[in-house]
C-alpha cells in the first residue's frame, strides 16, 4: 500500500517517536484534507523545487516513518526511578575496533577506533578551542573517500602525536591510501586539554597510540578513567576546584527490524554540569562548599562570575554505524549527534571547549535507513554515552566521581 493509504498520527517525548496508524477506514476516512494555512508574510512555496517523481518522494517517506516506528520500541522511555539498563557498546557495529591505551604515570592516555576495511567519515567542530588533525579531508568535496581508523586523545596538542603510531601499526598490515608503491593510512584525529592532572610533560605520544592499537578488539569496551577520557573533568565554569572526575563511555542502540547498529564513543572533558538525558537532573558538574551541585547555568543567570579557562576544556566522540553512508550523509550525522551533546551538558558549544564528534559508516549492513533517522539515533546514542561517561568514572585526588557522592 502506499503511504496516502494511512493516517499517522507523531507523538513526541523526551526520548522517542511514536507513531501510530489508522486503516482508511477509521475516523478520518473520507475526509479531504484541509488547504494549508498561511500566515501574511508568508510566501508560497516554489513548486519548481519540489520533487519531481512523487513515487520516489513516497519511497522516501515510507523508508523514514518505518524505521522511525521500529526505532521507538528500542529506544522506550524512562521514568525518573528507572535504573539504567544495559547501553551497548560501539563495538557492536560490525566492521570496528576499539582500544585504549592509558599512562599509568598520571591520567591521561588515548583511544582508537580502528575500521577494518575503511569507513566513510565525517565530522562536525562545534566548539571554539578544538584541536584537531586531518579533518579538512573529511568534507565531502575531497578527494580521500575512507579513512582508516580515528583517534581521540588526551594530551592536548601535543596528543596529536599520538596518530602517528596508528599510522604506523596500520602501514604494517598493509592499510591506507594507496600512494604508488605504497600506502598512507589515513587517521584523523581530535584532542581533549588534560595538562592540569599531574605532569603535563606526560602526553600520549606515537608508542601510545601503537599500543593502543594493540589493544584494539571488537569486544567489550572498557568505560570510565581510561583511554582518552582518563584525564576528563566537568563542572569548571568557576574553575577547577569546583569540577568533578569524568571518563570515557559508550553506548549502542539496533533498529529493530533491521540489521542496521548505531554506536558512539565519547570522552567528556566539558567546562559545562552533565544532566541525565531522560530525567534532566544533574549527573556531575560543578560543586559548592558542601559538595552540593551549584547548577552552573543558575549560577551564570544569576550573575555569578566565570572562572572557566579558553581552551581547557572539550568533548570528543565518534558515531558509528554499520549502514552505508556517502560522505555528506556522514557529514549530517556528525552535525546530528552535537544533539546529544546539548541534551546532556550545559553550557556546551563554548568559546572554552573545543567539542569535536566524528561520525562513520562501515557499509556492512544489508539494510538500509535514511540520513536523518541515522543522525537522530546517532544523537540518543551519543547522549547515553555522555552519562555513562560520567557514571563510570572513579574519584582521583580533588576530583570526586559521581559514583562516590553520597
Amino acid at each position: 500500500m502506499e503511504l496516502s493509504q494511512y493516517h499517522w498520527r507523531e507523538h513526541v517525548d523526551q526520548r522517542a517517536v511514536h507513531v501510530v496508524e489508522s486503516g482508511r477506514d477509521g475516523e478520518y476516512a473520507g475526509r479531504k484534507p484541509a488547504p494549508p494555512r498561511r500566515g501574511k508574510h508568508e510566501t508560497n512555496y516554489d513548486r519548481s523545487e519540489m520533487p519531481k517523481n512523487p513515487d520516489s518522494a513516497r519511497s522516501l517517506r515510507r523508508t523514514f516513518v518505518k524505521t522511525v516506528a521500529a526505532l521507538a520500541p528500542a529506544l522506550g522511555t524512562a521514568s525518573p526511578s528507572e535504573e539504567r539498563s544495559p547501553s551497548g557498546r560501539i563495538t557492536e557495529v560490525a566492521g570496528l575496533r576499539v582500544g585504549h591505551f592509558t599512562d599509568k604515570r598520571r591520567p591521561t592516555g588515548c583511544t582508537v577506533i580502528l575500521f577494518d576495511n575503511g569507513a566513510v567519515a565525517g565530522v562536525d567542530v562545534r566548539g571554539s578551542a578544538p584541536g584537531t588533525r586531518e579533518t579538512d579531508l573529511l568534507q565531502p568535496t575531497n578527494t580521500v573517500q575512507k579513512v582508516n581508523a580515528i583517534l581521540l586523545s588526551g594530551g592536548s596538542a601535543f596528543g596529536l602525536s599520538a596518530a602517528g603510531g596508528v599510522m604506523r601499526f596500520l602501514a604494517e598490515h598493509g592499510q591506507g591510501f594507496p600512494a604508488g608503491h605504497t600506502v598512507v593510512p589515513i587517521v584523523p584525529a581530535a584532542i581533549l586539554f588534560d595538562l592540569e592532572l599531574g605532569d603535563p610533560k606526560i602526553f600520549p605520544d606515537e608508542q601510545s597510540g601503537y599500543v593502543a592499537c594493540q589493544a584494539a578488539s571488537n569486544g567489550a569496551v572498557e568505560e570510565g578513567c581510561v583511554g582518552a577520557g582518563a584525564g576528563a573533568t566537568v563542572g569548571k565554569l568557576f574553575g577547577s576546584g569546583s569540577a568533578m572526575k569524568s571518563g570515557l563511555g559508550t553506548a549502542s542502540i539496533t533498529i529493530r527490524g533491521t540489521d542496521i547498529s548505531v554506536g558512539a564513543l565519547v570522552a567528556v572533558n566539558a567546562v559545562g554540569d552533565v544532566r541525565d538525558h531522560r530525567t534532566g537532573i544533574i549527573l556531575a558538574g560543578a560543586r559548592d562548599r558542601n559538595g552540593g551541585f551549584l547548577d552552573s547555568m543558575s549560577q551564570v543567570i544569576g550573575g555569578a562570575s566565570v572562572k572557566a579557562r579558553v581552551g581547557t576544556n572539550t568533548t570528543v566522540g565518534i558515531v558509528a554505524t554499520n549502514a552505508s553512508l556517502t560522505k555528506t550523509e556522514a557529514t549530517k550525522i556528525a552535525q546530528m549527534a552535537h544533539d546529544g551533546l546539548a541534551r546532556t551538558i550545559n553550557p556546551v558549544h563554548t568559546a572554552y571547549d573545543g567539542d569535536t564528534l566524528f561520525a562513520a559508516g562501515t557499509g556492512l549492513a544489508k539494510d538500509r535507513a535514511d540520513v536523518s533517522t541515522l543522525g537522530a539515533v546517532g544523537a540518543e546514542v551519543m547522549a547515553e554515552a555522555v552519562n555513562r561517561a560520567v557514571l563510570t568514572a572513579t574519584t582521583i585526588p580533588g576530583y570526586p566521581a559521581r559514583r562516590d557522592l553520597k
